[in-house]
């Protein structure tokens, strides 16, 4: 709040706005500009992950994680519900390197592939979110994985998660229409010059049914907007 976010969302004015690792635990009503509705997830543990909708527009429906008690006490997941489509912001857990919490996460990826398929039989979905992973080799500045084993945000698992989502009818709408730019990042570590040097990771997305692919006007990362390690996302789609 204090770096820019509410000048930003001024300036950019989106329709919905999904935000991953609010870190609070209660409604924070200076967090709602004039003008936006919002929907909290808060995580169980104090201080720790959860997400945030903002949106103009009312949703018919809105739903918090997947109905699994083991799954949903870190707060990673709002659906809204709209006429025509269902906007889903998440916020993946990290590997974080430790077996335990890898083990958590391939669990949470088939917790969410299932749930994106039983939203995808009702309506059409646009999922937005940090999703920690690079999914690709070109997603990811060469040097942060080199000489490094089982290094989290690149595991083999956890690109295959991601693939798998991609195989149950989602499209990476940013790849879809880049798919051959390199150096497009959204987080860089603070250590070092890291983003002033642009030695970075894909790690947050855009995915849409396949069905949607063709209203989508543009996907584009905003690294020129700073006050977060992570650079904001813009999908304008035309519903």
């Amino acid at each position: 709040m204090g770096k820019g976010f509410t000048e930003y969302l001024k300036g950019a004015s989106p329709d919905i706005a999904a935000i991953q690792e609010t870190k609070v635990n209660q409604v924070l009503s200076q967090a709602v500009p004039h003008g936006y509705s919002a929907e909290w997830c808060f995580a169980r543990r104090s201080g720790y992950s959860g997400t945030l909708c903002l949106f103009k527009q009312k949703p018919m429906s809105v739903s918090r994680g997947f109905g699994e008690s083991s799954m949903d006490v870190e707060g990673r997941l709002i659906a809204l519900e709209y006429p025509g489509f269902i906007f889903v912001n998440v916020y993946a857990p990290n590997s974080q390197g430790g077996l335990e919490r890898q083990y958590f996460r391939q669990e949470w990826d088939a917790h969410f592939r299932e749930f994106v398929c039983n939203l995808q039989v009702r309506k059409p979905v646009i999922i937005a979110g940090d999703f920690n992973v690079a999914h690709e080799p070109i997603d990811v500045y060469p040097e942060n994985t080199r000489n490094m084993e089982n290094f989290s945000g690149f595991l083999t698992e956890e690109q295959q998660g991601f693939s798998d989502l991609l195989d149950a009818g989602l499209v990476d709408v940013f790849r879809h229409l880049h798919p051959t730019e390199e150096g497009a990042y959204t987080w860089w570590s603070n250590r070092l010059n890291k983003r002033g040097e642009n030695r970075g990771w894909r790690l947050d997305y855009f995915l849409a049914s396949s069905c949607l692919i063709q209203k989508v006007r543009s996907c584009a990362i905003r690294s020129d907007i700073k006050g977060s390690d992570h650079a904001p996302i813009e999908l304008t789609i035309s519903l």
